[in-house]
C-alpha cells in the first residue's frame, strides 16, 4: 500500500523525455543494449548513415574502459574509482572490472540522467568486500560531486578519476578544462586520470554530430586531440600517451584499427 506519492522509480520515469534523442540511450543502442526508445534508435540510425564506424567506436570505447580499469587496478594498485558521467549500464562496467581483480574496490558512479537513476539499482551491485555507490549530480558542480563522493571514498588515498566520453557535453572548452582541474585538485598524489572523448578528426563524424545536435538533443562538441591533451596538463602520461582508444595497450596479438575516439591514462605526481 502507498500513500499516493510517486515512488523514486516513478519519479525518475516521469522526468524521462522520450520526445528527443538522448546520447546515453543512443550509445546504449549502438552497444547492443535495450535501454533506449524509438527516438534514440532513429537518431542512432541517422548518425550511422553519416558515420558508419560509430558502432565500432562505441564498442571500442568499452574495450578501452576494460583495459584501462584493469591496468589501473592490477598494475597501479588503485582501489577507489570516481566515474563521472557513467551512462547506462551495459557490460563490464567499471565496478565489475575493478572488483573482479580487487573485490575490496570502492566505486562511486555519478550521473544526473533520470534513466540512469532508474537503473541505479543495477549499478549498485557490489562484492561483499567492496562498495558501489551512485550519486545523482551534475558534472558542472565538481565541488558538490567531491563532497558527496567523500562519504564513500577516502581522498587521502589514490583515486582513479574517470571522465569517459562526457566532456564533449561541456560546450565551452575553458569551462571543461576548469572542471577537470577542480576535480583533479582534490586527488592525492598517485591518483589517476582516465579519459576519452570523440574527436573532430573525421569530416563524416562531424557531419553526423551536427545532424544529431540539430534534433534538439543535448549537443556534444567534437574537439581536436590537441584540445583533449589540455586535460592532462600537470600529470604524468602513461605510455602510449593520448591515442586512438583501440591503440591504447591493445591485447597481445590483436590488430586494432584506429577510431576517432582518443583517450589516455595519467598519474598525478
Amino acid at each position: 500500500m502507498t500513500d499516493g506519492r510517486p515512488t523514486p522509480d516513478q519519479d525518475a520515469l516521469s522526468k524521462i523525455d522520450t520526445s528527443v534523442p538522448h546520447s546515453a540511450r543512443i550509445w546504449n543502442y549502438w552497444m547492443g543494449g535495450k535501454d533506449n526508445y524509438e527516438v534514440d534508435r532513429i537518431a542512432g540510425d541517422a548518425y550511422r548513415e553519416h558515420a558508419p564506424t560509430i558502432e565500432t567506436m562505441a564498442r571500442a570505447s568499452r574495450q578501452y574502459l576494460i583495459r584501462a580499469v584493469t591496468h589501473v587496478t592490477a598494475g597501479l594498485g588503485i582501489r577507489q574509482f570516481l566515474d563521472i558521467g557513467t551512462g547506462l549500464p551495459t557490460y563490464d562496467n567499471t565496478h565489475q572490472v575493478a572488483q573482479r581483480i580487487a573485490p575490496e574496490a570502492r566505486i562511486v558512479y555519478v550521473d544526473n540522467d533520470p534513466l540512469v537513476l532508474r537503473h541505479a539499482q543495477a549499478l549498485l551491485t557490489s562484492t561483499p568486500e567492496g562498495v558501489t555507490e551512485y550519486i545523482d549530480a551534475d558534472l558542472h558542480e565538481p565541488e558538490r560531486i567531491l563532497e558527496r563522493a567523500a562519504r564513500t571514498l577516502d581522498f587521502g588515498r589514490p583515486v582513479a578519476l574517470m571522465l569517459m566520453g562526457i566532456l564533449g557535453h561541456v560546450q565551452d572548452h575553458e569551462e571543461a578544462k576548469s572542471i577537470v582541474r577542480r576535480l583533479q585538485a582534490a586527488l592525492p598524489s598517485g591518483s589517476c586520470f582516465v579519459h576519452y572523448d570523440s574527436t573532430d578528426t573525421d569530416q563524416a563524424l562531424k557531419e553526423a554530430q551536427q545532424g544529431y545536435d540539430d534534433t534538439g538533443a543535448v549537443p556534444y562538441v567534437l574537439r581536436s586531440p590537441e584540445q583533449l591533451a589540455a586535460y592532462y596538463e600537470g600529470l604524468e602520461l602513461l605510455e602510449p600517451g593520448i591515442v586512438s582508444c583501440p591503440l591504447w595497450r591493445p591485447e597481445p596479438g590483436s590488430t586494432p584499427e584506429p577510431t576517432d575516439i582518443y583517450g589516455g591514462v595519467a598519474r598525478k605526481p
